[in-house]
């Protein structure tokens, strides 16, 4: 994620805790920079949540936790997120809007593959959508994924890829772009803004590094 950005208003300390065995990564599929807070305190306090980022896996409690969302400088809440995480598990939580109703959080099973090939998922965070399958270099690799669902880790080669997104039964590409894969590493593809979006809020997509 680029850039360093440092909000020091109010409480930025880590929360202290004695439970912190669950790992949280939380993905902005959104155009606003945002700090996220567990109840009270800043849990991203090296960096910003930029658009189009995501934080990495961060240690939190488990069980029910209040999470408020804010943006930087701001003290206004933009919304709270109630998340019910299980410990020594390893979760993402998507933010594709400005309200709880438009997060959703995945379990992130995270097995290496044993030949040392990059695996990737799909994960659609692109509100209205609709069913959405991905294509790889011409093979159909994730169908039918409606909002704010999520597929299984899959192996691919490694190298440059031609991914390509469409609505279920379209031919016409929603997105069109070169990704590169690299051996031993484990991806997120996500799709994120809005079909009839323009600017930062056109439909695209975005990828996450989770290993």
């Amino acid at each position: 994620m680029a850039g360093i950005y440092s909000c020091k208003k109010g409480d930025d300390s880590v929360p202290t805790s004695s439970t912190l065995t669950t790992s949280l990564n939380v993905v902005n599929t959104t155009t606003d920079t945002l700090n996220f807070y567990l109840n009270g305190s800043r849990v991203n306090t090296t960096s910003s949540l930029y658009p189009f980022g995501y934080t990495g896996y961060l240690p939190v409690p488990f069980e029910d936790q209040n999470y408020q969302f804010k943006r930087p400088r701001s003290s206004d809440v933009l919304f709270n997120l109630q998340l019910a995480l299980d410990t020594n598990k390893v979760y993402s939580v998507y933010i594709a809007g400005e309200n709880a109703d438009d997060t959703f959080t995945t379990r992130d099973t995270l097995i290496a593959d044993t030949a040392s090939r990059p695996k990737i998922r799909f994960v659609n965070a692109s509100p209205g959508s609709g069913n959405l399958n991905v294509v790889i270099n011409d093979t159909l690799r994730f169908s039918t994924r409606a909002y704010k669902t999520t597929t299984v880790f899959i192996p691919i080669s490694a190298g440059i890829k031609h991914v390509q997104i469409y609505n279920t039964g379209s031919t016409v590409a929603l997105s069109d772009t070169s990704r590169t894969f690299i051996a031993g590493r484990q991806y997120t593809l996500f799709a994120k803004g809005r079909i009839t979006g323009t600017g930062g809020q056109k439909f695209g997509t975005g990828l996450v590094v989770n290993r």
